[in-house]
């Protein structure tokens, strides 16, 4: 037994799709029936989850202002070590956005 639904689009987004349903080798309805089927919608964060990124945004700001200042003063030892912490805080906040 087959099921019809109806989807509506204005002209740019028809169009998008059949763009992206021929790049694909497909038709507008294969591919729709496709990605509803096997795509992947991204859930937003979680409240909590926002305050930490916010909470981490805080933290690598604040580890910005300290190597900037420790490489204006020639600290080169603890402008590397914030650096490093740095990196870890931005390498947690792409994680989180991914």
């Amino acid at each position: 037994m087959e099921i019809r639904a109806c989807i509506r689009f204005n002209k740019l987004e028809y169009f998008i799709v059949k763009e992206k349903a021929s790049k694909a080798g497909l038709n507008a309805s294969a591919y729709i029936r496709q990605t509803a089927i096997h795509g992947e919608v991204k859930h937003r964060l979680a409240t909590e989850e926002r305050e930490f990124v916010k909470q981490l945004i805080g933290m690598a700001n604040n580890l910005n202002q300290i190597a900037k200042a420790c490489h204006e003063e020639g600290v080169l030892r603890a402008m590397q070590y914030f650096e490093n912490s740095r990196n870890q805080v931005d390498q947690i906040l792409k994680k989180l956005r991914s």
